[in-house]
């Protein structure tokens, strides 16, 4: 049945690839005369899209006002206010009076937490969270608006700049996520931006200005400062942006080394220098740590004392297996040893190699079940944020939901309903939205149009940087990629008409 599934697939997905890309070669679209349009996408083809969704959005931010909290960042305001959060039994704090931690990115955790601070001063922690929200629109909605505004440099029919805003306005994901108050939302839009810099790079050659420079310059910054893996994704780019453009290639290669350095040395020394403990190394080690819970769950009788003592120093054995969620390493992870020395990692890492050798298929389960639903668009879970908090209100922190409860449970019960639309509902499925992605770069190899490989490469390694995550199919880590999808096919549509 899978060999007829594939070949069945294989001979319709292939027709339909064809089909669509003599449609984009030769489909004309006329020009419209209309004067709204002319005034919304011409005149004004940034400020009149950003106050369009932003009315359309003020449902969302009066009825969740002032901002939805989901246990991280509600966490996060609890750190800056020095509250015990459970982050601190994660790692080694520097100094015992410091409640901060960099397991979430400290300058996301000072803005917010600063803000709220603000709005607490003032008699209301409400303003403060609100302030925060405020500022993550603004940027938000302002991605959005700027890559509607960035086809009128492209001559992109306004027919298409409608559709695009029509996706923005009405996919609920998107005001959702503009109300969500996380770290990863302001990522995304930066990650946003920083692709569309790339292809104005790779494809129109201006000259680099001081302004151009310091733009690129600071939106490659705030992507390594709000999120902790930011500079991997720096790294990601940087290697193929190097190596595939030769237009301006010198100045390039100082801009991508100074954020790496300063991310480096922000990491290394001012974190340290404000006594932060750093993020616990479990966090980096979700792979390996599923793999032997695997291997605990299903063949505990065949460890050796030995071995189960040195997996006990750092996991916990007694129930490790009953911790083991195949989606989910965070259960896991919890029984981590934050003050296992280097020597007991190395021995667990021997360990694990050993039995690595001996049950390869079921090391290859553990990883394929914590990471599938991000190629495989028949799952979807975690998707959007709407419930309310309680963590701040537990600690005497007044945060709280206005009393529009119906108004809230309509937009909620729209937002999770609508990933089941046929057809429609695929705009935010995570599994599609990577094949697209993957066919986009199958055509620009098939073209040999290498170095526009480049501007899709921060975009695929939001999806590369999940294969490490701790969660299966978490909305959040790839919300860069669906809000850079229409420009990533408005781009792909301009090559192909243009033939570069």
């Amino acid at each position: 049945i899978s060999v007829i599934k594939l070949f069945g697939f294989t001979f319709i997905i292939n027709f339909l690839l064809n089909k669509w890309y003599d449609f984009i070669e030769h489909s004309k679209f006329k020009k419209h005369n209309n004067k709204v349009f002319d005034f919304i996408f011409n005149k004004h083809p940034f400020i009149m899209p950003f106050v369009i969704i932003f009315i359309c959005y003020l449902p969302y931010i009066i009825s969740f006002y002032p901002g939805i909290l989901s246990p991280d960042p509600s966490n996060q305001i609890k750190q800056f206010f020095h509250i015990k959060t459970n982050y601190l039994d994660y790692t080694t704090l520097l100094d015992p009076n410091v409640y901060i931690t960099n397991h979430h990115p400290i300058f996301h955790t000072f803005l917010l937490g600063g803000l709220a601070k603000i709005g607490d001063m003032m008699g209301n922690i409400n303003l403060g969270i609100f302030m925060y929200t405020i500022l993550q629109l603004v940027v938000f909605i302002g991605t959005l608006s700027y890559t509607i505004c960035y086809m009128k440099k492209l001559k992109i029919p306004y027919i298409i700049r409608l559709i695009v805003l029509i996706i923005y306005v009405l996919v609920p994901v998107f005001p959702f996520y503009g109300m969500s108050v996380l770290k990863d939302v302001i990522f995304s839009s930066f990650v946003v931006l920083f692709s569309m810099q790339l292809f104005d790079i790779i494809h129109f050659k201006e000259k680099y200005t001081f302004k151009k420079i310091a733009f690129l310059f600071l939106i490659m910054l705030f992507i390594t400062l709000f999120r902790n893996n930011g500079m991997q994704l720096i790294i990601f780019t940087s290697i193929p942006l190097i190596i595939l453009v030769k237009y301006e290639r010198l100045k390039n290669t100082i801009i991508c080394f100074s954020i790496i350095l300063l991310s480096f040395l922000y990491s290394n020394c001012l974190i340290p220098a404000l006594k932060i403990a750093p993020a616990s190394v479990r966090e980096r080690l979700s792979i390996p740590f599923q793999q032997t819970a695997r291997l605990v769950k299903y063949y505990e009788d065949e460890i050796s004392d030995e071995d189960k003592e040195v997996i006990d120093k750092l996991l916990r054995i007694e129930d490790l297996g009953k911790r083991y969620n195949p989606i989910k390493s965070d259960p896991v992870k919890n029984g981590f040893n934050k003050l296992a020395t280097s020597q007991d990692m190395d021995k667990y890492f021997s360990v694990w190699f050993k039995y690595f050798l001996r049950k390869p298929i079921l090391y290859l389960e553990a990883t394929i079940n914590n990471i599938y639903g991000y190629f495989y668009p028949n799952t979807s879970r975690w998707y959007i944020y709407y419930e309310y908090d309680e963590r701040l209100k537990d600690d005497n922190l007044n945060y709280h939901y206005n009393n529009l409860n119906k108004m809230r449970d309509i937009l909620s019960h729209y937002g999770e309903f609508y990933p089941n639309i046929p057809l429609l509902g695929l705009e935010v499925n995570i599994g599609f939205n990577l094949w697209l992605i993957l066919i986009l770069i199958t055509f620009l190899l098939y073209k040999k149009m290498y170095k526009y490989i480049v501007y899709i490469v921060p975009i695929l390694s939001l999806y590369l940087m999940c294969f490490s995550s701790p969660v299966n199919t978490y909305f959040r880590y790839v919300l860069g990629a669906i809000m850079a999808m229409p420009m990533l096919f408005v781009t792909y549509y301009y090559i192909a008409k243009n033939k570069h």
